[in-house]
């Protein structure tokens, strides 16, 4: 005879917890966002797949680990978190970043021409990206752009300066940042 009361107990006890979760859920929306989506803070765990102009695929992490963000800590490019901020939990959006909000456009005072002699030999091909170091101890990746007879002319733009890129995402996962 006691179960009835014990079930109206428990229903009492989801009762309460609803209304708190409703509760909560109510002041999260006065702070700009909702529990399950992408706002300034949250931290995010996103899937995703880069390709560029010809459909080629540049990047992806589809059946890896997820790309893990604070949304508003410039993590990502600029127009990427624009495009993800008030994104739902599981929700799916293709992506097109213009160079400007990507990796900028090509900056031709990126260039520079260096005497043949001192890339490798082995490398001295178009496209072959290098590692140097700058004079204060930076560490660079130029690519060759072009080889000349008796130089060879770096480029130390983005790789993807200049393109338009296409994003197919997914947000995986939004929670409030822990406080460190």
């Amino acid at each position: 005879m006691r179960r009835p009361y014990l079930l109206v107990l428990i229903g009492s006890c989801c009762a309460v917890f609803l209304f708190f979760a409703v509760l909560a859920s109510a002041e999260e929306l006065k702070k700009g966002g909702s529990a399950m989506t992408v706002s300034n803070g949250k931290q995010v765990a996103l899937e995703y797949t880069l390709k560029l102009d010809d459909q080629s695929v540049v990047d992806t992490n589809v059946g890896g680990e997820p790309l893990k963000v604070t949304q508003g800590a410039h993590q990502l490019i600029p127009g990427l978190e624009k495009a993800i901020e008030g994104m739902a939990l599981g929700e799916k959006k293709k992506v097109t970043v213009p160079p400007r909000e990507a990796y900028g456009t090509v900056d031709p005072k990126a260039f520079q021409e260096v005497a043949k002699n001192i890339v490798p030999t082995d490398s001295r091909k178009v496209g072959t990206q290098l590692e140097g170091k700058t004079a204060d101890g930076r560490i660079v990746y130029p690519r060759i752009s072009e080889v000349k007879h008796d130089t060879v002319v770096l480029d130390f733009n983005h790789p993807l300066a200049g393109k338009t890129l296409y994003l197919d995402i997914k947000v995986l996962d939004v929670a409030q940042a822990s406080s460190k």
